[in-house]
């Protein structure tokens, strides 16, 4: 019998134990991997919100538990324009509203018409609205198509009822999927006067960034500045114990599949003893017993990898339709996800089935043939 033939019967022999085997190898995987997808679809929204202003990088309130709570004083952001290097700074109210069953996280962005220009905002149909208007907003083009509401159209959010005044393009997937509105007006609605949610900056071409954010935040302690999504933990402690959770996540699951597949391996070692023994007897090394031992593991492990990439996109699909995170989980099968996945598998198996592999090596012929 070829190796190969042999590593395929040795596993069908107990077709149920490496089933379940493989089963419990997917569910460390498939968890590792669930989380994972979450962990980045989040990130990925929440610095959709950071970089609409197409900013050198972007200020917020430090220590708050979600991006969107942060609080800026206006006259805060007066100081921080006196900076040196800065070109400018824009301030946004962002205030997230549940629109319908359809847009459960539709996004109001109160903006001061004259900065729309600067920060980004094309107006693509129709006109920007006045800065002090109560009842005008415009829409993205993406949300216009999605709420099939045009200029001249009324929209209504809550209590109250806006004419859709125009339509802008930010070139940027996040922002052309939510609404503009003075930003006073916003304010007043949010009972947030004076107050901005975030603050995005531009500084002149010569200017040192990482120098200037330094400079910032020395002057300002209660404010943080975030320039990449690498950074984004600093401003949302909650993603930042998402991520961790992400990686405790992903230990536990390796864990738990060493655990699961030394217990197999060790009770498969227990019931072959005799069958090393032979291996060895008709001259088998102990590198080819390790080989075939850690070959049978890999088998179990990666088509308990395969079930749980499967699981996991079962569970993404679920969590997608929870109210919680509808609009803000857009997931993304990468080659990162099965990467992970393979990873995750091979380590499992590996490291599960070191111990079983060099016992059953270490067995000699005559020890092994006399425990029968």
């Amino acid at each position: 019998m070829r190796f190969t033939s042999l590593i395929a019967h040795n596993l069908t022999i107990k077709p149920l134990r490496t089933a379940l085997t493989a089963f419990a190898v997917s569910i460390g995987v498939g968890a590792a991997i669930t989380i994972g997808i979450v962990t980045h679809s989040l990130t990925e929204t929440a610095v959709q919100i950071l970089q609409v202003g197409h900013a050198d990088f972007t200020v917020s309130q430090k220590g708050v538990s979600d991006l969107l709570n942060s609080a800026i004083d206006e006259d805060e952001l007066e100081q921080i324009g006196a900076l040196a290097d800065l070109e400018s700074i824009i301030g946004v109210l962002v205030a997230p509203v549940d629109l319908d069953d359809d847009n459960p996280f539709f996004l109001r962005i109160g903006i001061e018409p004259d900065s729309m220009e600067e920060f980004g905002v094309s107006v693509v149909d129709g006109r920007a609205f006045t800065p002090t208007a109560p009842d005008e907003i415009m829409l993205g083009y993406r949300a216009s198509r999605n709420l099939d509401k045009a200029v001249g159209d009324t929209l209504e959010i809550g209590d109250d009822s806006y004419e859709v005044v125009g339509l802008y393009a930010t070139g940027q997937e996040f922002g052309d999927a939510a609404s503009m509105l003075p930003l006073v007006t916003l304010q007043a609605q949010e009972r947030k006067p004076g107050d901005v949610t975030l603050a995005f900056v531009r500084t002149s071409p010569e200017a040192d960034i990482d120098a200037l954010r330094s400079t910032l935040e020395d002057e300002f302690p209660q404010l943080v500045t975030v320039r990449t999504a690498e950074e984004f933990g600093r401003a949302d402690r909650n993603l930042a114990l998402l991520t961790a959770a992400d990686d405790a996540v992903t230990i536990v699951a390796l864990v738990f599949g060493v655990i699961i597949v030394a217990n197999t391996m060790l009770l498969t070692f227990t019931e072959r003893t005799r069958e090393f023994g032979i291996l060895r007897a008709i001259g088998w090394s102990r590198r080819r017993i390790i080989a075939m031992v850690l070959s049978e593991t890999l088998v179990i492990s990666l088509a308990g990898a395969a079930i749980g990439v499967v699981l996991s996109f079962l569970a993404v699909q679920v969590l997608q339709r929870l109210d919680s995170l509808s609009g803000l989980l857009d997931p993304e099968y990468t080659s990162d996800v099965f990467g992970r996945a393979l990873i995750t598998a091979v380590g499992i198996g590996f490291l599960g089935a070191l111990y079983p592999a060099a016992r059953a090596a270490s067995l000699s012929p005559l020890e092994a043939l006399r425990r029968e």
